[in-house]
């Protein structure tokens, strides 16, 4: 079975396989590492990232767990446990805000579980602006998983021109089966 299941997770094919729910300001874009105001990440392999703009802007995948080989019958029993990760981080001279939601979904792609912490507000003059991890488990969450949804994002807070909002990459979705 493939590892991440989140397709383009760090950028390098632009905006490819992303919805954009949300491209407010002006709009979605991906930048090299460490870019402008930037922070180094702890994995060299990764060199790009997505970035966001002053009004709200959020993408999503939504994975298909049966497209990508998963027997349904191995998930309904097995309820394997589904890992997501995420990285964020704010420039050094801009605040942010960064939102995640992931959902387990059935056939019908009602919500069977979801993980949705609070949104968080970086300032650089009083807080930690470097790369940041959340992550979460799911387990025990019952038959019927059929698709995973991700979707996450953010915006500046100072409404700046530009790409000043939360930048976001290493996002990942794997499923232990």
């Amino acid at each position: 079975m493939p590892g991440n299941l989140l397709k383009n997770p760090n950028g390098y094919e632009d905006l490819e396989h992303w919805e954009l729910t949300e491209n407010g300001g002006d709009q979605w874009r991906t930048e090299d590492m460490p870019e402008d105001c930037g922070h180094t990440f702890n994995d060299e392999s990764i060199t790009k990232y997505f970035c966001t703009s002053f009004e709200l802007c959020m993408k999503r995948q939504v994975i298909d767990l049966l497209a990508e080989g998963y027997d349904p019958e191995n998930l309904d029993i097995a309820q394997p446990a589904v890992n997501v990760e995420d990285w964020f981080c704010s420039r050094a001279d801009c605040g942010c805000i960064y939102m995640l939601t992931v959902t387990l979904l059935d056939e019908n792609l009602e919500v069977i579980e979801e993980f949705k912490p609070d949104e968080v507000t970086l300032d650089p003059d009083s807080d930690d602006c470097s790369w940041k991890q959340v992550s979460h488990t799911f387990t025990d969450y019952g038959p019927g998983l059929r698709f995973i949804s991700f979707a996450h994002g953010g915006q500046d807070t100072k409404y700046w021109k530009g790409w000043f909002g939360v930048r976001v990459t290493g996002s990942s979705v794997t499923v232990d089966l």
